[in-house]
């Protein structure tokens, strides 16, 4: 489906050179001598490479059906990451490529939205949080309580984050999952 210059905005989904982009910001720009275009900011969501390009009405742009899945992850086999669908129990795989840093937000039955294009599953979208046990963290030093301060935390899937000094081995803390840092103690 063909998609005019006048209907691109952001988190709009497109077909850009064969592959899905998501518009992540979008300006309308119009010449004194010339026809108008879009200077638009994309995001591969196969890659997560993002680039700057000016869209004519002469590109031909379509729009691409990501569709959203809900969907577990299961278990790690070598470098592949399995996830099963939640309505159908269909396995799906990934590459840790695929995943880059997302991997150290996974744990057990982890509910995520898989995005699917052309029926394969491209890539995961992450809840905005997390919950995760500390593996493994220095005790808070006596004195330093009242002031604030941070300490390194390793969690129970490997993540290393910064936390306040109170928190012990054992704790359960929030993580923020787009910048994985510390929110709160739960």
């Amino acid at each position: 489906m063909s998609i005019s210059l006048s209907q691109l905005k952001p988190s709009l989904t497109i077909e850009y050179n064969k592959q899905p982009y998501i518009i992540l910001e979008s300006k309308h720009v119009k010449m004194a001598r010339g026809s108008s275009f879009v200077r638009a900011k994309i995001k591969n969501l196969i890659t997560s490479q993002v680039l700057n390009c000016a869209l004519r009405d002469s590109d031909k742009i379509n729009a691409a059906f990501v569709e959203r899945k809900k969907l577990m992850f299961s278990y790690k086999e070598g470098e592949h990451y399995h996830f099963l669908d939640v309505d159908s129990y269909q396995d799906f795989i990934l590459h840790q490529e695929a995943l880059k840093d997302k991997v150290k937000c996974f744990k057990e039955n982890l509910e995520l939205a898989g995005l699917f294009y052309k029926n394969k599953l491209i890539s995961l979208e992450l809840p905005a949080s997390i919950t995760l046990k500390v593996a493994k963290t220095d005790p808070g030093f006596r004195g330093n309580t009242v002031k604030s301060g941070t300490k390194p935390a390793k969690l129970e899937t490997g993540l290393v984050v910064e936390v306040p000094l109170f928190i012990k081995n054992g704790d359960q803390i929030k993580i923020d999952t787009r910048n994985q840092q510390y929110l709160e103690r739960i």
